[in-house]
């Protein structure tokens, strides 16, 4: 265990595909307490093991690509359309599983996740109790229904971060703060920014502006 520790995940499975006795050591919980991933493909990977072990979890995809979950479905075009389907629920389907496999999770970090939803937080706060810190950056479908489930959910919480999250609005910040006076809570660029809003709509101040000049 204490050889695998210093191993990247890749190199970990390479080794344990040597023998049985060193795939039995991959396989032990106790070598995953910590997991960091740079993009939702590396989630599709079986170079880890999930257990009760894990304690702090991170997916930060800080590629440009990130760009392309993180605008309005009718702005995209068909290439930025078909990307998304592809990874639309591979982050989400993952934290489920985390929420089945890993109780004991006291960290987790979301960056640029842009189809993690408000409901799939929930599940990480119900199935996971002792979760101490929560950050999301740039998860732009994340809402105030989330900071309503760590008002309810989160006891156990002493880290929110909701940063670059525009639909995240003052008034659930405040509910937040008022509810859970104890939460260190930071939310950079997130309630001032312009949340998302139906084309119509948009369209329609265009159109106003338009007529204006």
């Amino acid at each position: 265990l204490h050889l695998f520790s210093f191993l990247d995940k890749n190199s970990r499975k390479n080794l344990a595909e040597t023998c049985h006795k060193l795939l039995e050591v991959f396989q032990d919980p106790l070598l995953w307490s910590l997991l960091n991933f740079h993009s939702p493909v590396e989630l599709k990977k079986d170079n880890f093991f999930l257990g009760p072990a894990l304690k702090y979890l991170s997916i930060c995809w800080y590629s440009e690509r990130v760009k392309v979950c993180n605008i309005e479905d009718w702005m995209k075009k068909s290439f930025q359309k078909d990307f998304c389907n592809r990874h639309e629920n591979t982050v989400s389907d993952f934290l489920l599983d985390v929420c089945n496999r890993c109780p004991n999770l006291l960290s987790l970090t979301l960056s640029g996740c842009g189809h993690v939803t408000d409901d799939c937080i929930l599940q990480v706060l119900k199935n996971c109790p002792n979760l101490k810190s929560l950050k999301l950056e740039n998860c732009v479908r994340i809402t105030d229904h989330t900071l309503e489930a760590v008002t309810l959910h989160g006891a156990s919480l002493r880290t929110l971060h909701v940063d670059f999250c525009r639909n995240i609005t003052q008034a659930g910040l405040e509910r937040v703060r008022q509810k859970c006076p104890s939460v260190m809570l930071r939310a950079e660029r997130s309630a001032n920014m312009i949340p998302d809003s139906k084309p119509e709509k948009k369209l329609e101040k265009a159109s106003r502006k338009l007529v204006q000049l």
